[in-house]
């Protein structure tokens, strides 16, 4: 794509979901997205949460941080893009704290909304609840240098039972532009880390992107992103293209249509 001057009013926050960080600079779990977005006159911050936190130990890790970039840009509001349960934990903050006075729209990408049939399947799963379990999931939540991991509470709160709770709970804010977009893949060898959950969503949900079905990702204003993507390719993981897609092309997309938008 070619590089342009991408006039946004306000700055972009990037959000990840569990099990990556974006404290290492060195690498990003956001693989070329951000260099590219800034190429184009975006300004780009991470959201610094948590890989294995809960959606209130990682809304006020965002809270802290969103208030940082403000004070840094001397902007009002943000735009957040946040992948997998990272739409989670900003829709809980803008919620929790009243912060749809200081995010102009967030763009959720692969997020479950409606929950997790794997996180489901974990769950009732009789080694899941021992104590032994507990600990362990514990003891790997601080080797993976989270300030507050809490493993156990996360998969609970991804099942589909405990998002029912949250989505009667947790109302949009009218101040807040929402929107989601979804992947799927076309076959469990796409991405080969999710060849099992990608079989056992399609047997029993349907089409999914290895990790989450496209039923749970689709939310306000939905999209899907065409092409067959995994979870995780969606990220730019893989820095190549996908489906003859330049991934950090559809970054670019998402936010040439905030700007019309006036954000």
């Amino acid at each position: 794509m070619v590089k342009e001057n991408i006039n946004l009013n306000y700055p972009i926050v990037l959000v990840h979901g569990i099990s990556v960080h974006d404290r290492n600079k060195t690498f990003s779990c956001w693989g070329r997205i951000p260099e590219t977005l800034e190429n184009n006159g975006v300004q780009v911050f991470f959201g610094n949460t948590d890989s294995w936190g809960d959606y209130e130990s990682n809304a006020l890790i965002l809270k802290e941080t969103i208030k940082k970039i403000l004070l840094k840009t001397n902007k009002e509001k943000v735009n957040i893009i946040a992948h997998s349960k990272g739409g989670l934990d900003a829709r809980y903050l803008i919620w929790k704290h009243n912060f749809g006075g200081k995010v102009a729209s967030l763009t959720t990408i692969s997020t479950p909304h409606h929950g997790s049939e794997i996180a489901d399947l974990i769950n009732n799963g009789n080694l899941a609840h021992t104590k032994t379990a507990n600990s362990a999931l514990t003891l790997y939540g601080r080797l993976s240098n989270d300030i507050r991991p809490n493993i156990y509470s996360v998969n609970y709160q991804l099942t589909t039972k405990y998002m029912k709770q949250f989505n009667a709970e947790v109302i949009n804010d009218d101040n807040v532009y929402y929107q989601s977009f979804y992947t799927t893949t076309k076959n469990a060898f796409q991405d080969r880390l999710f060849i099992r959950t990608y079989n056992y969503l399609k047997r029993n949900i349907g089409a999914n992107d290895g990790l989450v079905s496209a039923f749970s990702s689709q939310w306000y204003n939905t999209t899907k992103i065409e092409g067959s993507i995994s979870h995780r390719e969606i990220q730019d993981i893989k820095r190549r293209k996908i489906s003859s897609i330049d991934i950090p092309d559809i970054y670019i997309n998402i936010v040439k249509d905030l700007r019309e938008r006036g954000f």
